[in-house]
Order: structure tokens, then sequence, then C-alpha cells
């Protein structure tokens, strides 16, 4: 029985150590920078096969009155006494991509002579496609060296294809394609296709956010078939204090993007220290079968900030306040208006609360029932009232009544 409990412990300790490794791989896997030349292609099994050190190398082919010259990922043209043809051009758009069955690559040349050639597919000119394969030709020629052109046939004097046998680079890491992160939802200056963009591979200053910018919200995008393998991120400071980080947003969460309904992963910053030097936060997203996803964004720290928390709670503290107070006016007047109507029987505006007082402030302030009465008259008014004799019909005639004065509103 212990025997047996050890081994359980053991395979556990086991296993939390694989765990541990993984996830430190993870976090240390140097990120899938593009390549400096669009002479790169994928293979079958979505590694990354770079091409750049062949690009301009000339692979020539004699054809007994005309030469083809395959100048790798530069041109194709036919050489002759007459002069060169052009059978078109690697331009800056990737026209190189995985073959099938015993084709490794294949590479698309375009927009060469028009000459003769002015109604072809596309009104693109003279085009030529080169099949490469990797190692010697089919017919077993073509061993060792740089490679050699393999076999030329020409569909029309327009189009010609060309089997180019190469000692092919070895391939790179499994790279996720169709995965795409911006500052937009249909942006990828971070990382594109997979792979990360040049400026975000590392730490650069002109690249940094500044000390203001509280946050960040980036854009993740997915191929929706394969979107269900993206898991949740993992960012890591360097320096590990000084900087506070928070991540959040559906991205976050572990939602899974799509091309349709990108996700959102929203990252907080918070400066504790000053730095002369922009920290580095590095985001790292786990691929399932895949290199992660792992690129770097600089953040500039030349001020302490206060925790954006408090800010947050004033105003809340500030806005259930304003709740309670607007409610409890509502109820007072309500309250008010149905007393004054029920009890003391007003209608109209007089029915309404603090109308009273308005209506005093309102009477002072224009100056209605502010009259003196002079000495004189207030003694010839006890004098009227302390006589016993009845006043006579031309007295009540001509005696005015009392002048009242109301306020106004």
């Amino acid at each position: 029985m212990y025997g047996t409990m050890q081994r359980v412990g053991w395979r556990f300790e086991l296993h939390c150590l694989l765990v541990l490794v993984a996830v430190f791989q993870a976090l240390k896997a140097a990120s899938i920078v593009v390549p400096s030349s669009n002479c790169y292609a994928f293979d079958n099994s979505s590694r990354i096969v770079d091409f750049t050190s062949w690009i301009g190398h000339a692979f020539e082919y004699d054809g007994g009155i005309t030469d083809l010259v395959v100048r790798f990922c530069k041109d194709v043209e036919s050489r002759s006494q007459s002069g060169y043809v052009d059978f078109g051009r690697f331009d800056k758009f990737s026209h190189f991509e995985a073959g099938s069955g015993q084709i490794d690559f294949v590479q698309g040349f375009y927009n060469g002579d028009l000459a003769n050639c002015e109604h072809s597919y596309d009104k693109l000119g003279r085009t030529s496609q080169v099949n490469i394969i990797c190692g010697n030709c089919l017919s077993g020629d073509c061993r060792g060296g740089l490679g050699c052109i393999c076999n030329i046939t020409y569909h029309s004097t327009c189009r010609v294809f060309v089997e180019l046998a190469i000692p092919c680079e070895k391939p790179g890491p499994r790279v996720f394609k169709g995965f795409t992160v911006g500052f937009h939802p249909r942006s990828w200056e971070i990382v594109y296709n997979g792979m990360t963009q040049l400026g975000f591979e590392k730490s650069h200053h002109e690249f940094s956010f500044s000390t203001e910018q509280d946050d960040v919200v980036l854009y993740m995008t997915a191929i929706a078939s394969l979107s269900t393998l993206v898991q949740k991120p993992v960012v890591k400071v360097f320096p590990d204090t000084g900087l506070e980080v928070s991540i959040s947003g559906s991205g976050a969460s572990g939602n899974p993007p799509t091309t349709l309904s990108p996700t959102m992963l929203i990252i907080d910053w918070r400066c504790e220290r000053v730095r002369d030097t922009p920290y580095e936060v590095n985001v790292t997203i786990p691929v399932e079968g895949y290199e992660p996803i792992q690129f770097i964004l600089s953040k500039m720290c030349e001020f302490r900030q206060g925790k954006g928390g408090d800010a947050t709670r004033g105003w809340a503290v500030f806005g259930v306040l304003s709740c309670i107070l607007a409610v409890s006016s509502t109820l007072f007047c309500c309250g008010g208006f149905i007393y004054k109507t029920r009890v003391e029987r007003q209608h109209g505006i007089d029915a309404l609360p603090g109308m009273t007082i308005l209506s005093a402030c309102l009477e002072t302030v224009s100056g209605a029932g502010q009259s003196y009465v002079r000495a004189e008259d207030l003694n010839n008014a006890f004098a009227s009232e302390t006589s016993w004799e009845r006043p006579s019909v031309s007295a009540q005639g001509t005696r005015r009544p009392t002048e009242r004065k109301y306020g106004a509103i």
C-alpha cells in the first residue's frame, strides 16, 4: 500500500514538473518574427521555410537556341542573340506557397513582357511558374551543389513551367497562419499571419507607449475553424517590479477569436516607479499544436501614477448620493403635494411644497408689504375707534377701504 501511494505521488510530482517546464518554455520561447523579405513559404505542415539567402541566385537552362534563366525570387527570362524576354517578376506580394505530391513549393512570376501577349490571362503579359523540388530532380540529375533546372515546358509563347531542384532550407517553427493582432478590429500592426511584425519582436524606444496612456486595447482574429486552439494569454513584465499590469476583456477570458468577431485584450498598466528606460511587457498567447504567439510592448514611466480605483470610487460615491438625493426630493414633493391637496384643500400651484416660502421671498425682494404707517395716522385710527358716536353716512361714504398689497410670482 505504501509503495503504491509512493508511486502515485511520484507520478503527480513528475506531471507537475512537466507542466511547469512547459509553461516556462512557453514564456521563454522566442517570437516568430516575419522574415526580412517576402522570399519565404510555409510547407504543408505550416512550418516556415525562409529562402532569403537565395534571393537573386541564378539557375540557367541550356535550351539550344534560347537559354532560360531563373533568378530566385527575382524574375524568369529567356536569353538569346536577339535579346532578353521577361517571363515574369516576383513582386512584393507573396507568390510563394506549398506544393503537392513530389513538388514541395511553387513560385509564381507575373507581369512579364507584353509583346505578342497583350491578350494573355488577366492581361498580365508573360508569366511563369517555378515548381521547386527539395533535393534532386525526379530523373536523378543535378546531384549536389546549389541545384539546377531539371526541365522546362512552354505551354504557349506567353507562359512557361520550370522544374527546379535545390537543397531546401531547414524548416522553422510551426506557424499559426491566419492569426492577427492589431490596435483596430481590422488591422494587424503587431502580429500578421501568425508572425510578429518588426518593431514588436523586442523592446524599442520608438514604439514605447507614453506614461499618460493608462491602457491599450488589442484586437485578435483567427480562422474560425482553428479559433478554439487559442488559449488564455500570459503577461510577464521586465523588470518585474515598478509597473503594475493587469489584463481583461474577452481575449483574456479565453474566448475564441474569429475574423468576423475579434476578441479584445485590454492591458491596464500603472507606473509605480520612475524609470529612464521603458518597461518590457511580454505578451505570450499559447496556441495548441503551434508555436506560441509572442510580442513585446514597451511602456514609459516618467512619473508615478495614482490608483485609478480611487477616482472611480469617488465618482461611484457621488453617483449614489445623487440618486439618493433625487429620490428623496421626488418623494418629498409628491407627499407634500398630496398633503396640501387632501388636508389643506389647496389647488394648483399653491399646493406645491415650498410655494409659501417662495412667495414670501419674492414679496420681500420686490418690496411689497414694506410700507410704514406714520404716527399721526396711527393716532387718528385709535381716536376713531374709541369714539362712541356713530359715524355719519357721508363719513362712511368717504372712508376708503384699507389697501392690501400682495406679493406677485
